[in-house]
C-alpha cells in the first residue's frame, strides 16, 4: 500500500487537456459532501469498497461491464476524475501494467492500495484472485485498512462492517462446499482461465481452452475436442468479455452447448454461489 494524503488537494478543480483537441478542457466532479471517493480497477471490487464503506463511500469502476480488463485503455475523463479521488484500489488486472503509473500521475495525494497485497498468486501471475472466498477475506482486510486510513475517526464502522462481510464470505464458502460436494465427475472446460483460484478451492479440475490470451491451435483443438469426449464433457464455459468462437466449435464437435459464466458481476457473493449452482448441475448431468 502506497502512502499518501488522501485528503489534500481534493478541492483543486484540475484540468487535463484532450489529447485530440489543445483548445477543450475536461473538469472532475467532486464527489458528494462528506463521502468518501474510490475508484477500482474492475467491478467486482466495487461490491467489496460498498460493503465495508458503506453510506460512506462513493465507488467508481474503471473497467466497467462489458470491458475487457486485459486490454481496456481508460478515456481521459476517467484518468481527469482520478484528480478528485481519495484512494485507488488496484487488483493486478493486465491493463494495470500499462495505465498504474498514469493513474497514480493524475493524483500524488490519491491513496493507491494494493488489493492482492498478501495473496500469493498461482503461478505468480494469474489475476482471478477475487474468485477465491477464502482470498476475498484477505483483500476485504486489506480495504479497509486503506478505508480506516482516510478516516480513522470511523474505524468501528468500517470495522464492523468489515466483520458482517466476513461472515457472510464464511457462510458462502460452507453453501459453495455444500453445492458441490459428492459429484464425482469434476471437470469443466472453460474458454478463459478465470477460475483456477475457485477451482483450487473446491477441488474441481479447470481444463482452459485458451492459454496465455491466445487460442488454441488446430492440433491443441483436437486435443481438446477429444479430452471432452473422454471425459464426458457437454458444456464449454465462456464469458461476456470474450468471443465465444473457439467455444462453439468444441461444442459442435461433442454435441455440447456454450454456457455463459462471468467473473466479473457487480453482486460478487451471489454470482459465486450461482456460478456453484451451475457447475454442479453440469457436472451432475455428466457423471
Amino acid at each position: 500500500m502506497r502512502r499518501r494524503s488522501p485528503l489534500a488537494g481534493l478541492a483543486l478543480g484540475l484540468f487535463l487537456l484532450l489529447p485530440a483537441c489543445g483548445t477543450s478542457r475536461l473538469t472532475a466532479t467532486p464527489p458528494p459532501e462528506g463521502l468518501i471517493d474510490v475508484a477500482v480497477s474492475i467491478v467486482p471490487q466495487k461490491y467489496f469498497v460498498e460493503r465495508i464503506g458503506g453510506d460512506s463511500v462513493n465507488v467508481s469502476v474503471m473497467v466497467g461491464p462489458g470491458f475487457n480488463p486485459a486490454t481496456y485503455e481508460p478515456k481521459p475523463s476517467q484518468i481527469q476524475q482520478l484528480s478528485v479521488t481519495q484512494m485507488y484500489v488496484r487488483i493486478g488486472v493486465p491493463f494495470e501494467a500499462a495505465w498504474m503509473d498514469r493513474i497514480a500521475a493524475a493524483n500524488e495525494h490519491m491513496l493507491i492500495v494494493d488489493q492482492s497485497e498478501g495473496v500469493e498468486r498461482m503461478g505468480g501471475t494469474d489475476p482471478h484472485i477475487w474468485l477465491s472466498p477464502q482470498l476475498a477475506k484477505i483483500q476485504a482486510q486489506t480495504i479497509c485498512d486503506g478505508l480506516v486510513e482516510i478516516d480513522p475517526d470511523n474505524e468501528g464502522f468500517y470495522h464492523a462492517n468489515l466483520g458482517s462481510l466476513l461472515s457472510d464470505v464464511d457462510e458462502l464458502d460452507v453453501s459453495i462446499k455444500d453445492t458441490l460436494a459428492g459429484l464425482e465427475s469434476r471437470k469443466l472446460m472453460v474458454f478463459h482461465p478465470a477460475w483456477s483460484y475457485f477451482a483450487r478451492d473446491y477441488d474441481l479440475e479447470m481444463i482452459p481452452v485458451q492459454i496465455e490470451g491466445s487460442d488454441p491451435s488446430p492440433a491443441e483443438m483436437a486435443g481438446l475436442i477429444r479430452m471432452a469426449k473422454e471425459s464426458n464433457i457437454k458444456v464449454i464455459f465462456a464469458q461476456p468479455e470474450f468471443s465465444t468462437s473457439s467455444a462453439e466449435t468444441i461444442a459442435d464437435e461433442i454435441g455440447g452447448e456454450v454456457l455463459l459464466i462471468s467473473p466479473l458481476a457487480p453482486d460478487w457473493l451471489d454470482n459465486l454461489q450461482r456460478v456453484a449452482d451451475t457447475f454442479s448441475e453440469v457436472l451432475a448431468r455428466e457423471q
